[in-house]
């Protein structure tokens, strides 16, 4: 399990367990409005012309406007950092938990 002492080096699956193991579906929403400010999806070439705007779609899954892969700015986003998220094209590929062994 994900602590304070192994959090650098935890995978997303030990992150998400200790973290939302527990939440509803309204506390990881509430969860992940308090992170949209690290979100890069509405600045993305593959979103940017869908008027979708802080989607985090690593959490929320796929996106029902986009269709084609643009570009992919997950890779350098802070969220994927912090949760050690290993994927691509949330937005067309589906969220971090339906991507992982969760």
């Amino acid at each position: 399990m994900a602590d304070i002492e192994t959090w650098a080096t935890d995978s997303f699956e030990a992150k998400y367990k200790a973290m939302m193991g527990q939440m509803t579906e309204a506390d990881i929403k509430r969860s992940a409005e308090q992170v949209i400010h690290l979100c890069q999806c509405s600045k993305c070439p593959t979103n940017c012309d869908t008027g979708e705007i802080n989607a985090v779609y690593c959490t929320f899954g796929i996106s029902n406007m986009n269709k084609e892969q643009k570009g992919c700015m997950c890779p350098d986003c802070a969220i994927t950092k912090t949760m050690s998220l290993r994927w691509d094209y949330y937005c067309t590929r589906g969220s971090a938990v339906d991507l992982s062994d969760l």
